[in-house]
């Protein structure tokens, strides 16, 4: 099973008053382990960085500026998302930035069909509790201590890294579903293992340990089980 899981940067929060997607990162995962590719990609917003918004990821005009628009790299970016999944944090927002990047370029926009949430995972998994990547990194003991400011790619990273936690964790690697993957290697550690025919030990006393007990029970004075209810 391939899944896609990704994260956005964008100048705001609606992309229906003008905001734009200006960072995209996503992480390959096959039966919920990474298979090393990925994708990246900056994009020039063709207006300016709301100060809000580069406190947030860093990223300002002036270095967006010689970016390529998303229309001029679509093409690509829906190559490696191909029919897959698409899993992300509070994903209605990262959804609706890239399907109305879509749509501004005439392309079909992505099917809601295929988007997991993982904020919606965390909230049934963990009621009261606080759902930010960043809590839930603390939660699941995941090192985010190279995370300063956001960023689409390395916060799909550590995305991937809750993900599996928050669907199964480690056990995932038992599943029996694919023998191309890694999940293959930890079903071998599991299995049990087939050999030569061993003979159950012997269980009976001997003669010698039965005459030890029965010396042992005559010391035994007014034994309970000797004496009348």
């Amino acid at each position: 099973m391939r899944e896609i899981i990704f994260d956005t940067e964008t100048t705001g929060f609606d992309p229906a008053t003008g905001d734009r997607m200006v960072e995209i990162g996503c992480i390959e995962m096959v039966n919920r382990v990474a298979t090393g590719r990925d994708f990246h990609a900056y994009y020039n917003p063709e207006r300016d960085m709301p100060a809000s918004a580069e406190k947030i990821h860093g990223l300002s005009a002036s270095f967006l500026s010689d970016k390529p628009l998303f229309k001029d790299g679509a093409g690509e970016l829906l190559e490696f998302l191909g029919d897959a999944n698409l899993v992300a944090h509070n994903a209605q927002f990262d959804f609706g930035f890239l399907n109305a990047e879509l749509n501004a370029c005439g392309l079909d926009k992505i099917n809601l069909d295929r988007m997991i949430d993982t904020l919606a995972i965390a909230r049934k998994r963990h009621p009261g509790a606080k759902h930010t990547l960043d809590a839930l990194c603390s939660r699941y003991g995941i090192d985010r201590s190279h995370r300063v400011l956001h960023g689409a790619l390395l916060d799909a990273e550590l995305l991937a890294q809750v993900y599996v936690e928050l669907t199964g964790g480690r056990q995932i690697g038992l599943e029996l579903a694919s023998e191309d993957t890694e999940s293959a290697v930890e079903v071998a550690r599991f299995m049990p293992k087939t050999g030569e025919y061993r003979a159950p030990r012997p269980h009976a006393a001997t003669a010698q340990e039965l005459a030890r007990h029965t010396a042992f029970l005559a010391k035994l004075q007014k034994p309970l089980w000797t004496q009348g209810s």
